[in-house]
């Protein structure tokens, strides 16, 4: 393989200002994803009670994964750049609107604003990526993205708690204009990509039978036993119908002239395996964030700070064992860097979940590093596999379906874990009954542990082959 020198994926070669535009743009989802989580206490006691939060993050994670494949489709045809852009604008107006939100219902609203933004951002900013760097680059290319989310790891969560403790939280939406508009920027004057134009089809119909049967089933999930019974006809009627939802969309994809999903692409085993555990990993990564800080301020009275902090260990592992996985995966291959990953995910959950028992900022700061050091040798190189295997012409919807996956797992993740916890407090304000929380939360950690298991049997189901890709 050929050598590959510092000077030709750094700042100061030709590629760099794309690779500026690149960080900068991934900057945008890596902050929002820690900088809201620590807020959410704050948040939940000015605009609404405790059991209504899990939809700031399940309809954001729903209108993004619902979207990724569509905006990936459109990549694939129209290029990259006028989709990222498209994305840019919609998350500076969904951030503008969430910091005026007047309500819980309207602040859920415009995360679904903010969402469909974040659903071309993040999957265009790994798409281009993956254009112009090879496997080998990538592997050095990595450390530098990574660097983006270690900053946004102990950025994020400290604004949230300065935010929501010496400010307002609404700020923690506003700090994203001038993010959004250097990155639009970035990207409009650095980026230049040479496109055939073809004729294209988006399916729209299966875009709208996926939303619709992914919000039934979210719906279904967050308020079973809580705004109806599970056992009851509202709950069977509203599952049901998300059911055969997604029935008639699989049966349409199979028939789309392009579909918003393409199904044969999960009958390639890496391509499979590769999408599992991005599953897996969507579902740890949102159940921690979800639930630590509100873990920590009601168990052991810190402060949103402090809990952003500790919560920080997570995001700050997850970028350095990252920036370095690209020299185990080019060692040793994809396969087993992500069995390495997932098993110290594994051992990260269980030692959170035994802390639970007893908690402290210590214990719990201490079992997230090791989880955020164990997702960062997951998440990168099963992506970067799932991309080397496929040309151009399938790299958007490629990285874009891995990505969907994520999303999803995250998104139904937060609707599980909720309802796990929302079934214990039944009702009851989880500030004032810390015991009660601690029993909920320490549930709920049952079943990231339960998913990360999973998440290992995916990895170990990946083919064998040392090298995914060499180009």
């Amino acid at each position: 393989m050929q050598q590959v020198s510092r000077a030709d994926v750094g700042f100061r070669s030709e590629r760099g200002p794309v690779l500026v535009a690149i960080m900068v743009t991934t900057g945008l989802v890596a902050i929002d994803s820690t900088i809201l989580a620590t807020a959410v206490p704050t948040i939940v006691r000015e605009l609404g009670g405790f059991t209504s939060f899990p939809w700031l993050f399940s309809l954001y994670l729903l209108t993004q994964a619902v979207t990724v494949p569509i905006y990936s489709k459109l990549a694939d045809t129209w290029g990259r750049k006028p989709v990222v852009l498209v994305g840019i604008g919609l998350f500076l107006g969904g951030s503008v609107l969430c910091g005026v939100a007047w309500s819980m219902p309207a602040l859920i609203a415009f995360r679904a604003v903010q969402g469909l933004g974040a659903g071309a951002v993040q999957p265009m900013a790994v798409t281009i990526a993956g254009d112009i760097y090879s496997v080998a680059e990538r592997a050095r290319v990595q450390g530098y993205i990574a660097s983006v989310w270690g900053i946004s790891s102990v950025v994020g969560p400290t604004l949230g708690g300065v935010f929501s403790q010496f400010l307002s939280w609404r700020w923690i939406f506003f700090v994203n204009v001038p993010l959004c508009l250097l990155a639009a920027w970035l990207i409009w004057t650095r980026l230049h990509e040479s496109i055939e134009k073809r004729e294209h089809t988006v399916d729209w119909t299966g875009g709208a039978l996926l939303t619709g049967s992914l919000s039934l089933l979210i719906l279904g999930i967050l308020e079973g036993g809580n705004a109806w019974a599970w056992v009851s006809v509202p709950s069977a009627s509203v599952l049901g119908a998300g059911v055969v939802l997604l029935a008639a969309f699989l049966r349409v994809e199979q028939r789309a002239a392009e579909p918003v999903l393409p199904l044969r692409l999960l009958s390639r085993r890496l391509l499979a395996t590769s999408a599992l555990v991005s599953v897996g990993v969507g579902v740890i990564l949102i159940g921690l964030t979800s639930y630590v800080p509100s873990y920590l301020e009601a168990l052991l009275g810190v402060s949103p700070l402090v809990s952003g902090l500790t919560l920080a260990m997570l995001t700050i592992g997850w970028p350095i064992s990252a920036s370095q996985s690209g020299r185990l995966y080019l060692r040793v291959g994809f396969r087993v860097t992500a069995l390495v990953g997932t098993t110290i995910v594994v051992l990260g959950c269980a030692g959170l979940l035994l802390a639970s028992s007893s908690p402290s900022v210590v214990t719990v700061g201490g079992s997230c590093l090791v989880i955020g050091l164990g997702l960062g040798l997951t998440a990168s190189p099963t992506l970067i596999a799932a991309q080397s295997s496929v040309e151009w012409g399938e790299r958007g919807v490629v990285t874009g379906a891995n990505l969907f996956a994520r999303s999803v797992g995250s998104a139904v993740g937060v609707a599980v874990l909720g309802a796990i916890v929302n079934a214990s407090l039944r009702g009851v304000d989880g500030d004032t009954h810390p015991a009660q929380l601690q029993v909920a939360v320490r549930e709920a950690l049952v079943a990231v542990l339960v998913v990360a298991v999973l998440t290992l049997v995916a990895a170990a189901a990946m083919p064998r082959d040392r090298h995914a890709a060499a180009g």
